[in-house]
């Protein structure tokens, strides 16, 4: 009887070290050994609400080899069971289990962008947000006014035409459009009102919608930055001799997708809300998103005398104090090039 009691528990320790030793190694690799994946980067998306259970079976389906007993219970020995976070994550070669569920604890999610460029129409950014693989589609053919209610833009605001800044804009995938265009919206609204509290003196604007709008302008007549300041001098000069801007781009604005590459004249002599030949003082909304500097520009202008500027070709302005100089430039710059 001594004898098999022995033996009893000599089996019985011998399990007992193999069970501890088969435990000792699945949390060394665990914690050491990286897991296998199908690919050498797999994205893993995890709704909300999901068990460790269902976040184990997504990992297998996606191509991460995990025992998903062991995944289970060891999260849920060490409490992280409970703190994995929903969201999108991007699972690469050489991370061990413990660093994939560190990463889904600790809400690491991975980054995806999507950039602006300062001067794109508000057509131009939705489309760009609308390609944007990453970003959930939710706002469909929703039109300005619907759009401006759920931003809660002032009353007065009828357009979203310059409201969204143009910069470069870092978000999780799964994120919404209506997601990057509220935060898109409220930046541009920060710079706007910040530069608008340090604007100069006895600017013809009288309001910063109208900064926006007349930096919009800016944006699009130039992009040599020396030249932007004179600009906005150019056309602040105007406004305060009640002289129509004559600019370009907002005729080509006004025309939406009539205009094939170049302006005629039949062009700037159709009137349109934006056509600034045909209407003195500023248009009605923006025609793209200005960026900082345009925006800066427009509030703190060059003090100067010209009125006119034509363009040299090369990216820079000439600029003129009169009409007989600037028809000179025209004609040495623009007319003399055609030919």
């Amino acid at each position: 009887m001594k004898r098999m009691l022995k033996k009893f528990f000599l089996l019985l320790v011998i399990m007992v070290c193999a069970i501890g030793a088969y435990i000792g190694y699945q949390v060394w690799q665990w914690h050491n050994v990286p897991v296998i994946l199908k690919n050498s980067k797999i994205d893993l998306t995890i709704p909300k609400g999901s068990s460790v259970k269902t976040v184990a079976d997504l990992l297998i389906s996606n191509g991460v080899e995990i025992n998903p007993t062991i995944f289970t219970l060891y999260t849920r020995y060490t409490g992280q069971a409970t703190q994995l976070k929903a969201g999108a994550y991007e699972i690469r070669e050489g991370q061990t289990s413990q660093a994939i569920v560190d990463m889904m604890a600790n809400g690491e999610m991975s980054k995806r962008s999507i950039q602006f460029i300062e001067g794109w129409t508000y057509k131009q950014i939705r489309r760009a947000i609308e390609k944007h693989p990453d970003i959930v589609q939710t706002l469909g053919d929703i039109s300005d006014t619907e759009l401006l209610k759920l931003l809660d833009a002032p009353s007065s605001i009828q357009s979203m035409e310059g409201l969204l800044y143009p910069d470069t804009y870092i978000f999780v995938p799964g994120d919404s459009d209506k997601d990057i265009i509220r935060r898109a919206y409220t930046q541009g609204q920060q710079y706007l009102q910040q530069e608008w509290n340090k604007r100069a003196e006895r600017l013809p604007l009288k309001s910063p919608y109208e900064a926006l709008i007349l930096a919009s302008i800016v944006e699009k007549e130039t992009g040599h930055g020396e030249d932007r300041g004179k600009v906005a001098g150019v056309f602040t000069n105007r406004l305060n001799k009640n002289m129509p801007l004559q600019t370009d781009p907002t005729v080509i604005y006004g025309m939406g997708d009539k205009y094939q590459g170049r302006i005629r004249k039949v062009d700037l002599q159709t009137d349109t809300p934006w056509n600034t030949y045909t209407r003195n003082g500023l248009p009605p909304t923006p025609i793209a998103s200005p960026g900082l500097l345009a925006l800066q520009a427009t509030l703190h202008p060059n003090e100067h005398k010209f009125l006119y500027f034509v363009s040299r070709g090369d990216g820079t302005s000439e600029f003129a104090e009169t009409l007989s100089q600037h028809n000179r430039n025209v004609q040495k710059y623009i007319l003399k090039k055609g030919e």
